[in-house]
C-alpha cells in the first residue's frame, strides 16, 4: 500500500427528493416522491457524493487510490459484492451522515491475475438513529488481467423480469450516483483500454433493480446480499429472475451477471 489513507470519512446530505423523483424516472417509474416520503431500498448510492479536482481522478474516471481508498498496486477497480441492513428506512428531504471505514484489505491469488480486495462498511445516520448499515467490496485487478470465465445462471425461476438498457440510462445512473467510471459512458475506453466489447451496465444498477424486484415479491426486507459473476453490456438483453429469495440477472446467452438474496422482516 502506498498514501496515507484516512481510515473513516464522514459526509453529509440533505436527501433531496427531486433527486430521488430523477432516480425513479431513470429506473422506469413514475416519479412521485415527496419530501418526508420513505425512500426505497438502495437510494443511497445517489446521495452522499465527495466531489473531487479532476486532478484528484485517475484515468478511469474513479478518485485516485491512496486517499480514503488505499492504493493496492492495481488499477482496473470493479464493484464486486455487497450488503445493505435495513434497520429503518430513509426519509427524503431529511438531513443525514454517512460514516464509511474501510475494514479490510485482501489480497489474492485468483485465476484471472492477482486481485486487491477492498471491504468498506458504511453506516447511515438520520435523526441521530442508524437507519443503513451497508458493506461494499472492491475489487482491483491488473491492467493486464483476463477476464473470468463466465458462469452459467439457473435455469429454474418462479418470476421473471425483462431488463434492456440504453447508453442513455447508464449515463443518467452515472450522473445521479456521481459515478466517473468511464466503461459507462465512454465506449471507446471501455472497448480499448478495459478491453469490454461496450458500454457496461454498473452493477449497482442491477442491484437496484434486483431489490425493486424483492420490494414487489416480499415486501418489506431486511438485508440484501449481492454479488457480481460476468459484466452486462448495454447493448446485451437481459432477465431479471427470482426463486425462493434468491435473484439473479442473465444475460441472453444464459450467463450469470449478478445474484442475491433476501433475508425478509
Amino acid at each position: 500500500m502506498t498514501g496515507n489513507p484516512d481510515p473513516t470519512q464522514s459526509i453529509t446530505d440533505s436527501l433531496d427528493p427531486a433527486r430521488a423523483r430523477a432516480l425513479q424516472a431513470t429506473l422506469g417509474d413514475t416519479p412521485g416522491i415527496e419530501s418526508g416520503d420513505a425512500l426505497p431500498p438502495f437510494a443511497q448510492h445517489i446521495y452522499f457524493w465527495d466531489p473531487q479536482l479532476p486532478e484528484a481522478l485517475g484515468l478511469d474516471g474513479h478518485p485516485a487510490t491512496g486517499t480514503f481508498i488505499p492504493d493496492m498496486g492495481a488499477s482496473r477497480r470493479m464493484w464486486a459484492a455487497g450488503k445493505v441492513i435495513q434497520h429503518q428506512p430513509l426519509k427524503a428531504g431529511i438531513k443525514a451522515e454517512k460514516i464509511s471505514k474501510v475494514e479490510a484489505l485482501t489480497r489474492k491469488q485468483g485465476k484471472t491475475g492477482a486481485l486487491a480486495f477492498v471491504r468498506i462498511r458504511h453506516d447511515i445516520m438520520q435523526r441521530h438513529t442508524l437507519a443503513i448499515t451497508e458493506y461494499q467490496e472492491l475489487v482491483y485487478r491488473p491492467a493486464d488481467a483476463k477476464p473470468a470465465d463466465p458462469q452459467p445462471a439457473p435455469t429454474v425461476a418462479s418470476h421473471t423480469q425483462a431488463l434492456s438498457f440504453t447508453p442513455t440510462q447508464l449515463f443518467r445512473y452515472s450522473a445521479l450516483t456521481f459515478n466517473g467510471h468511464r466503461i459507462h459512458y465512454d465506449a471507446d475506453y471501455a472497448r480499448d483500454v478495459e478491453g469490454y466489447g461496450g458500454l457496461v451496465v454498473h452493477g449497482p444498477l442491477l442491484a437496484h433493480f434486483m431489490m425493486a424486484f424483492a420490494t414487489k415479491l416480499y415486501g418489506a426486507f431486511t438485508t440484501f446480499s449481492y454479488r457480481g459473476a460476468s459484466p452486462l453490456l448495454v447493448h446485451e438483453d437481459a432477465t431479471l429472475c427470482a426463486q425462493d429469495g434468491h435473484f439473479w440477472v442473465k444475460a441472453a446467452d444464459g450467463r450469470l451477471c449478478t445474484s442475491g438474496h433476501i433475508e425478509t422482516a
